[in-house]
């Protein structure tokens, strides 16, 4: 799918046209081998930077995960469940209509408990 920036674009559980997919690198692999898909809708970009907006779905699974010291990502979860795991053994597990900012520089594990259906921004 072509990404755009000049319109209003509106995010769906459903959204047009066929993903991107691709599976956690294996180094990566905490449980599982989850298929995800990626619907990006906006990449574009900032005087300092780049933002990508869209839709993003996955299997269950556990991978790890780090953030670069400039992104950032902010999501909200539409379908499903999932737990975002810090480094210190925390975590914050999100459900439909509840969204999570993850800050710059945040490494820990992404975990998805149920068929997740999220819209995110990245920003870095």
């Amino acid at each position: 799918m072509t990404p755009q920036t000049s319109r209003l674009i509106k995010l769906t559980a459903q959204p047009a046209g066929a993903p991107d997919t691709d599976h956690p690198k294996p180094e990566r692999l905490v449980r599982g081998n989850p298929l995800r898909e990626t619907w990006n809708l906006v990449d574009a970009a900032l005087p300092a930077g780049q933002v990508y907006c869209g839709v993003w779905r996955c299997e269950p699974g556990r991978w790890r995960i780090a953030m670069g010291d400039t992104e950032r990502e902010l999501f909200t979860v539409l379908l499903g469940r999932c737990r975002v795991h810090d480094a210190l053994g925390g975590f914050e597990e999100v459900e439909p209509g509840e969204g999570l900012y993850i800050p710059p520089g945040f490494a820990g594990e992404f975990e998805v408990l149920e068929p997740l259906t999220k819209t995110y921004m990245i920003a870095e």
